[in-house]
């Protein structure tokens, strides 16, 4: 049995960091650059940084798509701080959500520029599900490796669990 859980509060310890801004559930605040508030030095990203979301009084949400954009736009920031050139803001961009319900299912939205919020279920939602697990392997594991997992969950697929709640 696999059991995976997740909250959003950030670890114990970035409040202790001495000098350093958190908010109530130990985000580190952070600008629009990914600066924190304190020490420009220190940038944070993901889960453990409270950042503002332009024209809004809310925090960017705590999810894997904004902690890879900002990962993104922190790995260019590094590039032109070094360079001594200004740093650009981070501007959250939602394409929507999904939710895998094994291999039964799933369900979602998408959104985009032209089409708006399209929701879906079943099947087709499915597909949408695993390419971009697939993608997001890609992009942590290169090909090979990625290749390589796909090919070991076909051979393990008996020997697992039916529903994976993640």
């Amino acid at each position: 049995l696999k059991v995976w859980a997740a909250g959003i509060r950030a670890p114990g310890f970035l409040k202790d960091i001495d000098g350093l801004e958190t908010n109530r559930i130990n985000q580190l605040q952070v600008l629009p650059t990914l600066q924190t508030t304190r020490d420009e030095n220190i940038f944070a990203f993901g889960d453990c940084a409270a950042c503002p979301q332009p024209g809004s009084d809310r925090n960017v949400p705590p999810r894997a798509q904004a902690a890879h954009q900002q990962a993104s736009l922190l790995a260019k920031s590094l590039k032109l701080r070094i360079e001594g050139k200004t740093l650009p803001e981070y501007k959250y961009t939602d394409y929507g959500s999904l939710i895998s319900l094994s291999r039964f299912s799933a369900v979602g939205n998408l959104m985009g520029n032209l089409t708006g919020s399209v929701m879906l279920e079943g099947w087709l939602a499915r597909m949408f599900y695993v390419s971009l697990y697939r993608m997001h392997q890609m992009a942590l594991y290169g090909a090979f490796r990625t290749a390589m997992l796909m090919l070991g969950s076909k051979i393990g697929r008996g020997t697992e669990p039916r529903l994976k709640l993640h």
